[in-house]
Protein backbone atom coordinates (compact mmCIF):
# COMPACT_ATOMS: atom_id res chain seq x y z
CA UNK A 1 0.00 0.00 0.00
CA UNK A 2 1.19 3.62 -0.95
CA UNK A 3 2.23 5.78 1.87
CA UNK A 4 -0.87 8.06 0.31
CA UNK A 5 -3.12 5.31 0.17
CA UNK A 6 -2.20 4.91 3.82
CA UNK A 7 -2.81 8.39 4.71
CA UNK A 8 -5.83 7.97 3.47
CA UNK A 9 -7.68 5.07 5.27
CA UNK A 10 -6.27 6.42 8.44
CA UNK A 11 -8.03 9.37 7.87
CA UNK A 12 -10.97 7.56 6.79
CA UNK A 13 -10.67 5.62 10.20
CA UNK A 14 -10.16 9.21 12.46
CA UNK A 15 -13.43 10.24 10.81
CA UNK A 16 -15.29 6.92 12.03
CA UNK A 17 -13.99 6.99 15.23
CA UNK A 18 -15.00 10.68 15.40
CA UNK A 19 -19.00 9.56 15.00
CA UNK A 20 -18.76 6.16 17.11
CA UNK A 21 -16.95 8.81 19.66
CA UNK A 22 -19.76 10.70 19.50
CA UNK A 23 -22.14 8.42 19.43
CA UNK A 24 -21.31 6.58 22.20
CA UNK A 25 -21.08 10.02 24.62
CA UNK A 26 -24.50 10.69 24.25
CA UNK A 27 -25.94 6.56 23.81
CA UNK A 28 -24.00 6.35 27.81
CA UNK A 29 -25.23 10.19 28.95
CA UNK A 30 -28.81 8.68 28.11
CA UNK A 31 -28.53 5.27 29.40
CA UNK A 32 -26.81 6.50 32.63
CA UNK A 33 -29.04 9.83 33.18
CA UNK A 34 -25.53 11.21 33.57
CA UNK A 35 -25.07 14.49 32.06
CA UNK A 36 -21.80 15.17 29.75
CA UNK A 37 -18.79 17.01 30.97
CA UNK A 38 -18.23 18.20 27.63
CA UNK A 39 -19.76 18.84 24.23
CA UNK A 40 -20.62 15.78 22.62
CA UNK A 41 -18.32 16.84 19.80
CA UNK A 42 -15.33 17.06 22.14
CA UNK A 43 -15.65 13.20 22.52
CA UNK A 44 -15.49 12.35 19.10
CA UNK A 45 -12.25 14.61 18.97
CA UNK A 46 -10.47 12.48 21.23
CA UNK A 47 -11.14 9.21 19.31
CA UNK A 48 -9.84 11.04 16.49
CA UNK A 49 -7.47 12.47 17.77
CA UNK A 50 -6.18 9.25 19.16
CA UNK A 51 -6.59 6.97 15.64
CA UNK A 52 -4.78 10.01 13.61
CA UNK A 53 -1.60 11.40 15.19
CA UNK A 54 0.10 8.59 16.84
CA UNK A 55 -0.44 6.79 13.93
CA UNK A 56 0.79 9.36 11.00
CA UNK A 57 4.09 10.61 13.44
CA UNK A 58 5.04 6.29 13.31
CA UNK A 59 4.27 6.44 9.84
CA UNK A 60 6.62 9.76 9.21
CA UNK A 61 9.31 8.34 11.69
CA UNK A 62 9.12 5.09 9.59
CA UNK A 63 9.48 6.93 6.25
CA UNK A 64 12.66 9.00 8.10
CA UNK A 65 14.25 5.58 9.41
CA UNK A 66 13.58 3.15 6.61
CA UNK A 67 15.83 3.89 3.68
CA UNK A 68 18.42 5.15 6.11
CA UNK A 69 18.67 1.34 7.18
CA UNK A 70 17.79 0.00 3.81
CA UNK A 71 20.70 2.21 3.00
CA UNK A 72 23.05 0.48 5.30
CA UNK A 73 22.66 -2.73 4.98
CA UNK A 74 22.83 -2.78 1.43
CA UNK A 75 26.10 -0.42 1.54
CA UNK A 76 27.84 -3.19 3.29
CA UNK A 77 26.67 -5.77 0.77
CA UNK A 78 28.93 -4.20 -1.85
CA UNK A 79 32.54 -5.21 -1.96
CA UNK A 80 35.48 -2.60 -2.80
CA UNK A 81 36.39 -4.15 -5.54
CA UNK A 82 33.19 -3.44 -7.52
CA UNK A 83 34.07 0.56 -6.76
CA UNK A 84 35.71 1.96 -9.88
CA UNK A 85 39.01 3.56 -9.67
CA UNK A 86 38.59 7.00 -8.69
CA UNK A 87 34.97 6.55 -8.04
CA UNK A 88 33.08 6.68 -4.60
CA UNK A 89 30.43 3.99 -3.07
CA UNK A 90 27.69 6.60 -2.94
CA UNK A 91 27.84 6.51 -6.63
CA UNK A 92 27.41 3.10 -6.69
CA UNK A 93 24.61 3.09 -4.18
CA UNK A 94 22.98 5.43 -7.23
CA UNK A 95 23.14 2.24 -9.36
CA UNK A 96 21.51 0.18 -7.53
CA UNK A 97 18.56 2.63 -6.34
CA UNK A 98 17.87 3.11 -10.29
CA UNK A 99 18.32 -0.95 -11.14
CA UNK A 100 15.67 -1.31 -8.11
CA UNK A 101 13.03 1.37 -9.43
CA UNK A 102 13.91 -0.52 -13.17
CA UNK A 103 12.95 -3.94 -11.60
CA UNK A 104 9.67 -2.52 -10.08
CA UNK A 105 8.38 -1.24 -13.15
CA UNK A 106 10.10 -4.80 -15.09
CA UNK A 107 7.66 -6.65 -12.48
CA UNK A 108 4.63 -4.81 -12.86
CA UNK A 109 4.88 -5.66 -16.52
CA UNK A 110 5.18 -9.04 -15.98
CA UNK A 111 8.58 -9.46 -17.74
CA UNK A 112 10.13 -11.21 -15.02
CA UNK A 113 9.45 -13.82 -12.30
CA UNK A 114 9.60 -12.79 -9.25
CA UNK A 115 10.59 -16.05 -7.55
CA UNK A 116 13.44 -16.59 -10.07
CA UNK A 117 14.44 -12.91 -9.28
CA UNK A 118 15.16 -13.55 -5.47
CA UNK A 119 16.04 -16.65 -5.51
CA UNK A 120 18.76 -15.64 -8.40
CA UNK A 121 17.91 -17.88 -11.17
CA UNK A 122 17.75 -15.31 -14.09
CA UNK A 123 20.34 -14.53 -16.60
CA UNK A 124 21.36 -11.27 -16.24
CA UNK A 125 21.99 -10.81 -19.73
CA UNK A 126 18.10 -11.38 -20.40
CA UNK A 127 17.67 -8.69 -17.04
CA UNK A 128 19.62 -6.52 -18.73
CA UNK A 129 17.14 -6.48 -21.97
CA UNK A 130 14.35 -5.72 -19.40
CA UNK A 131 15.63 -2.94 -17.82
CA UNK A 132 16.63 -1.31 -21.41
CA UNK A 133 12.60 -1.61 -22.67
CA UNK A 134 11.66 0.71 -19.21
CA UNK A 135 14.08 2.99 -19.47
CA UNK A 136 17.00 1.80 -17.03
CA UNK A 137 20.07 1.60 -19.49
CA UNK A 138 23.12 -0.89 -17.62
CA UNK A 139 26.20 -0.14 -19.10
CA UNK A 140 28.76 -3.61 -19.72
CA UNK A 141 30.65 -2.77 -16.65
CA UNK A 142 27.93 -3.00 -13.82
CA UNK A 143 28.90 -6.08 -12.05
CA UNK A 144 26.43 -8.91 -10.81
CA UNK A 145 27.04 -7.66 -7.18
CA UNK A 146 25.59 -4.82 -8.19
CA UNK A 147 22.60 -6.10 -9.72
CA UNK A 148 22.18 -8.58 -6.43
CA UNK A 149 22.42 -5.38 -4.07
CA UNK A 150 19.79 -3.92 -5.89
CA UNK A 151 17.72 -6.79 -5.80
CA UNK A 152 18.13 -6.91 -1.63
CA UNK A 153 17.40 -3.48 -1.77
CA UNK A 154 13.95 -3.66 -3.56
CA UNK A 155 13.45 -6.70 -1.04
CA UNK A 156 14.06 -4.95 1.69
CA UNK A 157 12.15 -2.17 1.05
CA UNK A 158 8.84 -4.16 0.01
CA UNK A 159 9.05 -5.54 3.40
CA UNK A 160 9.27 -2.62 5.03
CA UNK A 161 6.43 -0.79 3.11
CA UNK A 162 4.41 -4.18 4.08
CA UNK A 163 5.88 -3.48 7.84
CA UNK A 164 4.64 -0.16 8.15
CA UNK A 165 1.35 -0.92 6.76
CA UNK A 166 0.76 -3.42 9.24
CA UNK A 167 2.01 -1.23 11.83
CA UNK A 168 0.51 1.86 11.54
CA UNK A 169 -2.58 0.51 10.69
CA UNK A 170 -2.61 -1.08 14.17
CA UNK A 171 -1.79 1.28 15.97
CA UNK A 172 -4.59 3.40 14.55
CA UNK A 173 -7.12 0.56 15.28
CA UNK A 174 -5.50 -0.09 18.93
CA UNK A 175 -5.41 3.26 19.93
CA UNK A 176 -8.70 3.94 18.71
CA UNK A 177 -10.86 0.77 20.42
CA UNK A 178 -8.76 2.07 23.35
CA UNK A 179 -9.94 5.65 23.41
CA UNK A 180 -13.54 4.49 22.21
CA UNK A 181 -14.32 2.07 25.46
CA UNK A 182 -12.55 4.76 27.59
CA UNK A 183 -15.63 7.44 26.76
CA UNK A 184 -17.73 7.90 29.88
CA UNK A 185 -19.98 11.01 30.83
CA UNK A 186 -17.25 11.81 32.72
CA UNK A 187 -14.66 11.92 31.27
CA UNK A 188 -13.03 15.82 30.56
CA UNK A 189 -13.09 15.58 26.86
CA UNK A 190 -12.57 18.22 26.23
CA UNK A 191 -9.76 19.35 28.09
CA UNK A 192 -7.53 15.80 26.66
CA UNK A 193 -8.45 17.35 22.96
CA UNK A 194 -7.54 20.87 23.81
CA UNK A 195 -4.24 19.08 25.81
CA UNK A 196 -3.42 17.20 22.48
CA UNK A 197 -3.93 20.39 20.05
CA UNK A 198 -1.66 21.76 22.35
CA UNK A 199 0.70 19.11 21.92
CA UNK A 200 0.46 19.14 18.45
CA UNK A 201 1.00 22.78 18.25
CA UNK A 202 4.34 22.86 20.70
CA UNK A 203 5.54 20.17 18.69
CA UNK A 204 5.16 21.87 15.27
CA UNK A 205 7.04 24.68 16.52
CA UNK A 206 9.59 22.33 18.14
CA UNK A 207 9.64 21.02 14.34
CA UNK A 208 10.52 24.87 13.15
CA UNK A 209 13.44 24.99 15.56
CA UNK A 210 15.35 21.72 15.45
CA UNK A 211 15.14 22.61 11.32
CA UNK A 212 16.95 25.30 11.96
CA UNK A 213 19.16 23.62 14.30
CA UNK A 214 19.71 20.66 11.49
CA UNK A 215 20.80 23.06 9.28
CA UNK A 216 23.61 24.50 11.09
CA UNK A 217 25.10 21.20 12.46
CA UNK A 218 24.96 19.90 8.84
CA UNK A 219 26.62 23.62 7.76
CA UNK A 220 28.90 23.28 10.62
CA UNK A 221 29.57 19.81 10.14
CA UNK A 222 31.08 19.98 7.00
CA UNK A 223 32.85 23.11 6.68
CA UNK A 224 34.82 21.70 9.79
CA UNK A 225 35.69 19.06 6.92
CA UNK A 226 36.45 21.55 4.83
CA UNK A 227 38.98 23.42 6.82
CA UNK A 228 40.38 20.49 7.14
CA UNK A 229 41.61 19.90 3.83
CA UNK A 230 42.33 23.75 3.27
CA UNK A 231 43.67 26.54 5.20
CA UNK A 232 40.82 28.76 7.07
CA UNK A 233 43.29 31.59 6.38
CA UNK A 234 43.24 31.28 2.84
CA UNK A 235 39.84 30.60 2.49
CA UNK A 236 39.22 34.26 4.18
CA UNK A 237 42.25 36.58 3.22
CA UNK A 238 42.99 35.30 -0.21
CA UNK A 239 41.56 37.62 -2.95
CA UNK A 240 41.44 35.06 -5.49
CA UNK A 241 39.05 32.19 -6.53
CA UNK A 242 39.93 29.93 -8.79
CA UNK A 243 38.34 26.55 -8.28
CA UNK A 244 40.26 23.63 -10.10
CA UNK A 245 38.30 19.88 -9.85
CA UNK A 246 42.10 18.38 -10.65
CA UNK A 247 43.58 20.13 -7.75
CA UNK A 248 45.41 23.17 -6.52
CA UNK A 249 42.28 25.23 -6.44
CA UNK A 250 42.28 29.28 -4.92
CA UNK A 251 38.71 29.20 -3.28
CA UNK A 252 38.99 32.85 -1.21
CA UNK A 253 36.15 34.24 -0.41
CA UNK A 254 36.81 37.77 0.17
CA UNK A 255 35.46 38.76 -4.32
CA UNK A 256 32.46 36.11 -3.34
CA UNK A 257 31.85 38.76 -0.53
CA UNK A 258 32.52 41.89 -2.18
CA UNK A 259 30.15 40.87 -5.08
CA UNK A 260 27.28 39.82 -2.80
CA UNK A 261 27.59 43.26 -0.91
CA UNK A 262 28.01 45.27 -3.93
CA UNK A 263 25.25 44.03 -5.71
CA UNK A 264 23.01 43.89 -2.45
CA UNK A 265 23.94 47.46 -1.98
CA UNK A 266 22.73 48.59 -5.35
CA UNK A 267 19.63 46.67 -4.92
CA UNK A 268 19.01 48.57 -1.44
CA UNK A 269 19.66 51.64 -2.89
CA UNK A 270 17.19 51.01 -5.41
CA UNK A 271 14.63 49.44 -3.43
CA UNK A 272 14.61 51.82 0.45
CA UNK A 273 13.72 54.99 -1.02
CA UNK A 274 11.35 54.36 -3.80
CA UNK A 275 9.58 51.06 -1.14
CA UNK A 276 9.56 53.70 1.59
CA UNK A 277 7.81 56.44 -0.65
CA UNK A 278 5.35 54.45 -2.01
CA UNK A 279 4.31 53.49 1.64
CA UNK A 280 4.31 56.79 2.67
CA UNK A 281 2.54 58.04 -0.25
CA UNK A 282 0.00 55.17 0.01
CA UNK A 283 -0.34 55.47 3.88
CA UNK A 284 -1.08 58.94 4.12
CA UNK A 285 -1.76 60.65 0.86
CA UNK A 286 -3.60 58.44 -1.76
CA UNK A 287 -7.26 58.14 -1.34
CA UNK A 288 -8.71 55.13 -1.02
CA UNK A 289 -9.79 54.35 -4.39
CA UNK A 290 -5.79 54.37 -6.05
CA UNK A 291 -4.88 52.78 -2.73
CA UNK A 292 -6.99 50.09 -3.67
CA UNK A 293 -5.70 49.67 -7.12
CA UNK A 294 -2.15 50.69 -6.72
CA UNK A 295 -0.89 48.62 -3.14
CA UNK A 296 -1.38 44.94 -5.37
CA UNK A 297 -0.32 46.15 -8.53
CA UNK A 298 3.02 46.63 -6.87
CA UNK A 299 2.84 43.55 -5.02
CA UNK A 300 2.96 41.61 -7.90
CA UNK A 301 6.10 42.58 -8.98
CA UNK A 302 7.16 40.42 -5.36
CA UNK A 303 5.01 37.49 -7.47
CA UNK A 304 7.26 37.06 -10.82
CA UNK A 305 9.50 34.45 -10.98
CA UNK A 306 13.36 35.44 -10.51
CA UNK A 307 14.29 33.70 -14.03
CA UNK A 308 11.64 36.44 -15.80
CA UNK A 309 13.88 39.55 -13.76
CA UNK A 310 16.91 37.52 -15.06
CA UNK A 311 16.14 37.32 -18.19
CA UNK A 312 14.53 41.03 -18.66
CA UNK A 313 18.28 42.25 -16.74
CA UNK A 314 20.19 40.23 -19.87
CA UNK A 315 17.85 41.25 -23.11
CA UNK A 316 16.84 45.18 -22.08
CA UNK A 317 18.34 46.41 -18.92
CA UNK A 318 21.62 44.85 -19.39
CA UNK A 319 22.41 45.92 -23.05
CA UNK A 320 20.60 49.37 -22.45
CA UNK A 321 23.23 50.25 -19.28
CA UNK A 322 26.03 49.05 -21.73
CA UNK A 323 25.22 50.34 -25.32
CA UNK A 324 23.87 53.86 -23.61
CA UNK A 325 26.22 54.18 -20.28
CA UNK A 326 28.77 52.01 -20.63
CA UNK A 327 30.69 52.29 -23.84
CA UNK A 328 30.04 55.78 -24.10
CA UNK A 329 31.68 56.71 -21.04
CA UNK A 330 34.61 54.11 -21.64
CA UNK A 331 33.38 52.00 -18.80
CA UNK A 332 32.76 48.51 -20.09
CA UNK A 333 32.01 46.17 -22.64
CA UNK A 334 29.56 43.85 -20.72
CA UNK A 335 25.69 43.57 -20.52
CA UNK A 336 26.34 41.68 -17.59
CA UNK A 337 27.29 43.86 -14.64
CA UNK A 338 26.88 44.65 -11.01
CA UNK A 339 24.69 47.47 -11.48
CA UNK A 340 22.36 45.40 -13.82
CA UNK A 341 21.82 42.57 -11.59
CA UNK A 342 21.45 45.28 -8.57
CA UNK A 343 18.74 47.62 -10.46
CA UNK A 344 16.98 44.62 -11.60
CA UNK A 345 16.84 43.28 -8.05
CA UNK A 346 16.11 46.49 -6.56
CA UNK A 347 13.06 46.82 -8.81
CA UNK A 348 12.18 42.86 -7.56
CA UNK A 349 12.36 43.65 -3.64
CA UNK A 350 10.45 47.24 -3.61
CA UNK A 351 7.48 45.58 -2.45
CA UNK A 352 8.96 43.71 0.23
CA UNK A 353 9.66 47.28 1.49
CA UNK A 354 6.59 48.93 0.48
CA UNK A 355 4.06 46.69 1.74
CA UNK A 356 5.54 46.33 4.83
CA UNK A 357 6.27 49.79 5.43
CA UNK A 358 2.69 50.33 4.72
CA UNK A 359 1.36 48.30 7.03
CA UNK A 360 3.18 49.29 10.08
CA UNK A 361 2.65 53.24 8.81
CA UNK A 362 -1.24 52.41 8.87
CA UNK A 363 -0.74 50.75 12.66
CA UNK A 364 1.04 54.13 13.91
CA UNK A 365 -2.39 55.63 16.06
CA UNK A 366 -4.41 58.33 14.62
CA UNK A 367 -4.40 59.78 17.82
CA UNK A 368 -0.40 60.49 17.77
CA UNK A 369 -1.17 61.74 13.87
CA UNK A 370 -3.82 64.44 15.60
CA UNK A 371 -1.89 65.39 18.51
CA UNK A 372 0.43 66.80 15.59
CA UNK A 373 -1.93 68.14 13.58
CA UNK A 374 -3.39 70.16 16.97
CA UNK A 375 0.08 71.62 18.09
CA UNK A 376 0.24 73.23 13.74
CA UNK A 377 2.41 70.58 12.75
CA UNK A 378 2.09 69.85 8.52
CA UNK A 379 1.45 66.84 7.04
CA UNK A 380 4.77 66.27 6.48
CA UNK A 381 6.29 67.23 9.93
CA UNK A 382 4.19 64.87 11.18
CA UNK A 383 5.28 62.30 8.96
CA UNK A 384 8.89 63.46 9.68
CA UNK A 385 8.96 63.98 13.35
CA UNK A 386 6.06 61.82 14.58
CA UNK A 387 5.16 58.67 12.26
CA UNK A 388 8.38 57.04 10.67
CA UNK A 389 10.48 57.69 14.14
CA UNK A 390 7.13 55.72 15.83
CA UNK A 391 7.05 52.92 12.90
CA UNK A 392 10.98 52.72 12.88
CA UNK A 393 10.95 49.26 14.23
CA UNK A 394 8.87 48.01 11.54
CA UNK A 395 10.54 49.73 8.55
CA UNK A 396 13.91 48.59 9.67
CA UNK A 397 12.13 45.01 9.89
CA UNK A 398 11.15 45.51 5.99
CA UNK A 399 14.34 46.79 4.86
CA UNK A 400 16.48 44.25 6.33
CA UNK A 401 13.78 41.26 4.95
CA UNK A 402 14.85 42.80 1.68
CA UNK A 403 18.22 42.85 2.37
CA UNK A 404 17.97 39.35 3.17
CA UNK A 405 15.87 38.38 0.00
CA UNK A 406 18.55 40.46 -1.83
CA UNK A 407 21.54 38.65 -0.38
CA UNK A 408 19.87 35.17 -1.16
CA UNK A 409 18.80 35.99 -4.89
CA UNK A 410 20.86 33.52 -7.61
CA UNK A 411 19.14 33.50 -10.74
CA UNK A 412 18.98 37.80 -11.32
CA UNK A 413 22.72 37.11 -10.29
CA UNK A 414 23.79 34.48 -12.68
CA UNK A 415 22.06 35.88 -15.38
CA UNK A 416 22.66 40.26 -14.80
CA UNK A 417 25.98 40.15 -13.11
CA UNK A 418 27.62 37.06 -14.80
CA UNK A 419 30.37 34.64 -12.86
CA UNK A 420 32.96 36.43 -12.88
CA UNK A 421 34.97 36.54 -9.32
CA UNK A 422 36.65 39.71 -8.89
CA UNK A 423 37.11 43.25 -6.82
CA UNK A 424 36.59 45.89 -8.73
CA UNK A 425 34.95 49.38 -7.85
CA UNK A 426 33.35 49.62 -11.34
CA UNK A 427 29.39 48.82 -11.34
CA UNK A 428 29.56 48.21 -14.81
CA UNK A 429 31.86 45.15 -14.60
CA UNK A 430 30.70 41.41 -14.08
CA UNK A 431 30.70 40.21 -10.81
CA UNK A 432 29.36 37.08 -9.25
CA UNK A 433 28.45 36.67 -5.51
CA UNK A 434 28.08 33.70 -2.72
CA UNK A 435 24.77 32.09 -3.81
CA UNK A 436 25.67 31.53 -7.16
CA UNK A 437 28.76 29.78 -6.63
CA UNK A 438 27.27 27.71 -4.11
CA UNK A 439 25.09 26.57 -6.86
CA UNK A 440 28.05 26.21 -8.93
CA UNK A 441 30.18 24.18 -6.46
CA UNK A 442 27.53 21.48 -6.11
CA UNK A 443 26.06 21.39 -9.87
CA UNK A 444 26.64 18.17 -11.73
CA UNK A 445 27.83 14.53 -9.67
CA UNK A 446 29.61 15.51 -6.68
CA UNK A 447 31.00 13.57 -4.45
CA UNK A 448 31.36 15.56 -0.68
CA UNK A 449 35.17 14.43 -0.74
CA UNK A 450 36.73 17.25 -2.06
CA UNK A 451 37.65 20.76 -1.14
CA UNK A 452 35.95 21.94 -4.12
CA UNK A 453 33.00 20.95 -3.19
CA UNK A 454 32.91 21.30 0.45
CA UNK A 455 33.68 24.86 0.19
CA UNK A 456 29.68 25.51 -1.08
CA UNK A 457 29.31 24.36 2.50
CA UNK A 458 31.78 26.86 4.29
CA UNK A 459 30.12 30.09 2.19
CA UNK A 460 27.02 28.66 3.06
CA UNK A 461 28.20 28.77 6.83
CA UNK A 462 29.14 32.37 6.24
CA UNK A 463 26.63 34.16 4.89
CA UNK A 464 24.31 32.39 7.05
CA UNK A 465 26.64 34.49 9.63
CA UNK A 466 26.53 37.34 8.01
CA UNK A 467 23.17 37.10 7.71
CA UNK A 468 22.57 36.61 11.45
CA UNK A 469 24.92 39.80 12.60
CA UNK A 470 22.69 41.89 10.14
CA UNK A 471 19.61 40.62 12.28
CA UNK A 472 21.70 41.33 15.44
CA UNK A 473 22.64 44.97 13.75
CA UNK A 474 19.04 45.59 13.22
CA UNK A 475 17.67 44.63 16.82
CA UNK A 476 20.55 46.45 18.86
CA UNK A 477 19.04 49.86 16.51
CA UNK A 478 15.42 48.70 17.01
CA UNK A 479 16.12 48.68 20.89
CA UNK A 480 18.10 52.00 20.91
CA UNK A 481 15.37 53.60 19.33
CA UNK A 482 12.53 52.80 21.39
CA UNK A 483 14.58 53.36 24.35
CA UNK A 484 15.05 57.24 23.36
CA UNK A 485 11.76 57.37 22.30
CA UNK A 486 9.46 56.03 25.33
Amino acid sequence: MSVGSIVLVVLVLAVVGYVLGRRRALSTSAATGTRLHSLPGYYGQTVALFVAVPALLVLAAWLFAQPILIENRVRGMIPDSVIPEGGARSLVMADVRNIAGGLDAVLRRDALNEDALVNGNLDFSNVRVRLADVGVALGSDVPREVFDAAVTYRQSAKYGSIGMTVVVLAIALALGAWSLMRIKPKLRARNVSENFIQALLIASSTIAILTTVGIIFSLVFETANFFRMYPASEFFFSTVWNPQFRGGSDLGIIPLLWGTLYVSFVALLVAVPIGLMIAIYLADYAGSRLRSFAKPAIEILAGIPTIVYGLFALITVGPFLRDWIAQPMGLGNSSSSVLTAGLVMGVMIIPFVSSLSDDIINAVPQAMRDGSFALGATQSETIKKVILPAALPGIVGAILLAASRAIGETMIVVLGAGAAARLDLNPFEAMTTITVKIVSQLTGDTEFASPETLVAFALGLTLFVFTLALNVLALYIVRKYREQYE
